[in-house]
């Protein structure tokens, strides 16, 4: 029997069991795909910042720590590295609201154009937060499992996590189609398939499904510059030569969303110079957990067996969000940072 076993191998559950692995405790990480951040983390944007975005009910409190610990896992694992590019938002609202949070700065059309020389129409004014960064999502995950391995955690894929197994009221582990696994404390970090998971718990756990669509795009090294948010899209460079661009959602016949992606991809040849030599690859859909009122980190049974952990964005909290949930279940101490994340207990 393990000590914890952690549900889903996406950003948030590698996070944890690296965290829980690197204070010594018996770990167990179990995903239904064929490998680390294969599902819903693979279609992340992944723009992480502390200054800029939304940050709904307990994320507020989480904010602060964010850009430190990613600077802490950095060190911590080798080949882990933000793309620290800054960002510029314009069109949005936040370039006209009078004030702007810390680290945030209203620039001009010269320096927009400093900072993105390929634009064609530089607008007159962004915002720019030059803390904010990118990270490849499926590589800080597969490094942040690597690590949980090296320390002693077990790893098991195409290990789809069916129900939990009860005894009474308390729950003694997870049950896939290769049997029981055992644990003292269950961890829940599958996403949307968490309120399913814990249909027999006396949690509230209200989450729902949000689409979001991603094109990858092979562009000429250094076209864009910073993270790049306008009212049509949003796009930045995830490696030398490798873009990220949103897209909207469509429902409907695959033939209308193909429209969707190139027509998207034909404003974004329209904001750049040098865009012609670029060419779209291929594009997924991705349907991202987003709790209704913030993050739900906390535990789902009164006896603590079992313990939940869904966000959004993923990305951005999984560094703060692993270091906390493995003090917490290592200690037995609340961390306070995690207090107004709670689920609701009936």
């Amino acid at each position: 029997m393990s000590a914890v076993v952690v549900v889903g191998a996406g950003i948030v559950g590698a996070s944890v069991a690296y965290h829980l692995a690197s204070r010594g405790v018996q770990v167990s990480l179990l995903e239904q795909g064929p490998g680390p951040g294969t599902g819903v983390t693979a279609d992340s944007f992944a723009w992480v910042g502390g200054s800029g975005g939304d940050w709904p009910g307990g994320a507020q409190d989480l904010r602060e720590y964010v850009l430190a610990d990613y600077a802490r896992l950095e060190a911590e694992l080798p080949g882990v590295t933000l793309r620290r590019t800054g960002s510029l938002n314009w069109g949005g609202g936040a370039d006209r609201e009078s004030r702007l949070a810390p680290g945030q700065f209203r620039v001009g059309r010269s320096d927009i154009t400093d900072l993105e020389p390929n634009l064609r129409d530089p607008p007159d004014q962004a915002v720019h937060i030059p803390s904010d960064a990118g990270v490849d999502a499926t590589a800080l995950t597969s490094s942040l499992v690597a690590a949980a391995e090296a320390r002693g955690a077990t790893v098991r894929y195409e290990t789809a996590v069916t129900s939990l197994r009860m005894s009474g009221e308390r729950v003694e582990g997870v049950l896939s189609a290769t049997g029981l696994h055992s644990a003292a404390t269950v961890v829940l970090t599958a996403g949307t398939n968490v309120p399913e998971l814990c249909e027999p718990l006396p949690a509230e756990l209200p989450v729902v499904a949000s689409p979001a669509t991603l094109a990858r795009i092979t562009a000429p090294p250094g076209l864009v510059r910073t993270i790049v948010a306008t009212p049509d899209f949003e796009v930045r460079e995830v490696r030398d030569g490798d873009l990220l661009l949103t897209l909207p959602h469509v429902d409907g016949p695959a033939a209308l969303r193909e429209q969707a992606a190139h027509a998207a991809f034909r404003r974004l040849q329209a904001a750049f110079r040098g865009s012609d030599q670029c060419r779209l690859r291929g594009y997924r859909t991705g349907r991202r957990p987003v709790p209704a009122h913030g993050p739900l980190i906390g535990y789902a049974t009164r006896d603590r067996s079992v313990y939940v952990a869904v966000m959004h964005s993923g990305v951005t909290l999984a560094p703060t969000v692993g270091r906390l949930i493995a003090d917490e279940l290592v200690t037995a101490r609340p961390a306070r940072e995690l207090l107004r994340c709670r689920p609701r207990l009936y």
